[in-house]
């Protein structure tokens, strides 16, 4: 007898016989149309009331919730609370008070609304910042008419919660980056209007920084149109086979250039055999571009920067490091630095002609390869990144 046959068994008897066959139906149609918007119709209802449905234990049919449910009776008292329950909010005793198992003013008010029976089903938003934060959508509903039972339904909306502030804060980020070179081309118009009318030098040197700052919102710009272009296709697959090493190459030859400016020397360590990689060649280029030039922007007080490439063998993934030797990264700052917007050093980053996008578009590039960015790191001692490649089998090399 396995733990959900016996509890069903010494379940009180009033309470088995109050969520008897008749109940089932009742307890499944209200569940299904509180979150779906394809739930049966009242035909389809029918049909499946006349089927074997109506031999299943409520119980059974709550532990196939996937969300945390409670039923319980007019005094607010559990009488089943499922697995999912027990795991999000921790087990209850049958017969524990739901007021006390959940003490906020608003949870009560919705129970007592439930009990009251105003409505069919009642709905409040939900949280509990213990042990994590989580927030919640629950529902409150009476099953059937003359039962005296009630099921309350949690609804786990904290990752849509979490994606609707990282949309707030894109934006909100975005909207600030734009808004001061064009705050700063603003200010400089006024003066050129004003003062520095008829003054060569003064009007010469405004210019180049309007220009300068035209090319950041530029920049900024090209990014957020890549990384909108990356977000749409997450799970397509790149089709085709690069060879990393003559990649790598091609980059660094690209920007030895930009190199010099900063006066840094790249040193690379790259076998003279390819490396078969699964990947889209402009795509791979655009990430190490953006890690070659990160590399000379901000460690470039170092005065040099490596890349190696390295397969132990066919079997093994596929690594490509690129170290610098500058300040180095904090440690707190690491786990966040591949987020949009996200600056360990934000004077830095735009004096460097930065726009925070980088390594957010090098993340969503190496997730479609089915790759990623790992990150080692001390201040003091420079930086390393490195790309992980999963292998190419052998047998699928062309």
């Amino acid at each position: 007898m396995n733990a959900m046959e016996k509890e069903h068994r010494e379940t009180a008897p009033g309470f088995r016989q109050r969520l008897g066959s008749a109940l089932v139906l009742p307890l499944t149609q209200r569940l299904a149309r509180l979150f779906s918007a394809d739930a049966a119709a009242p035909a389809e209802d029918a049909a499946v009331a006349a089927g074997s449905i109506d031999a299943l234990p409520a119980v059974f049919l709550a532990a196939a919730v996937p969300d945390p449910l409670y039923i319980f009776g007019p005094d607010a008292e559990i009488l089943h609370a499922n697995e999912a329950a027990d795991r999000a909010f921790g087990p209850v005793a049958r017969g524990a008070s739901l007021r006390l198992k959940f003490r906020a003013p608003e949870m009560h008010e919705l129970v007592g609304k439930a009990v009251a029976g105003n409505e069919a089903s009642v709905a409040i938003n939900y949280s509990e910042r213990v042990p994590v934060e989580r927030a919640y959508r629950v529902v409150a509903s009476r099953i059937g008419n003359e039962t005296g039972l009630f099921v309350l339904l949690f609804k786990d909306q904290s990752e849509a919660r979490r994606i609707d502030r990282m949309r707030a804060d894109f934006i909100a980020n975005a909207s600030h980056e734009l808004r001061t070179p064009l705050a700063s081309i603003a200010g400089f118009i006024e003066t050129l209007r004003g003062p520095a009318r008829d003054d060569p030098v003064a009007r010469e040197n405004f210019l180049q920084i309007m220009h300068n700052q035209t090319q950041r919102m530029a920049r900024l710009i090209d990014d957020l149109l890549s990384l909108s272009r990356l977000e749409m296709k997450p799970y397509l697959k790149p089709g085709g086979q690069i060879d990393v090493v003559r990649l790598v190459e091609g980059v660094i030859e690209a920007t030895r250039h930009l190199a010099g400016e900063y006066g840094v020397v790249i040193e690379s360590t790259l076998p003279d055999a390819p490396i078969p990689i699964a990947g889209n060649p402009d795509e791979l280029t655009q990430v190490f571009e953006n890690l070659l030039e990160n590399a000379c922007k901000y460690g470039g007080a170092g005065g040099r920067i490596q890349v190696s490439a390295e397969q132990k063998n066919p079997l093994e993934e596929v690594r490509v490091t690129v170290r610098d030797f500058g300040p180095g990264i904090a440690e707190e700052h690491i786990p966040r630095i591949t987020e949009r917007f996200y600056r360990v050093d934000v004077e830095t980053s735009r004096a460097q002609k930065g726009t925070g996008l980088g390594l957010s578009i090098v993340k969503h590039i190496l997730t479609r390869h089915d790759a990623r960015l790992s990150v080692r790191s001390k201040p003091g001692e420079g930086a390393a990144f490195t790309v992980h490649f999963p292998p190419v089998p052998p047998a699928a090399r062309g």
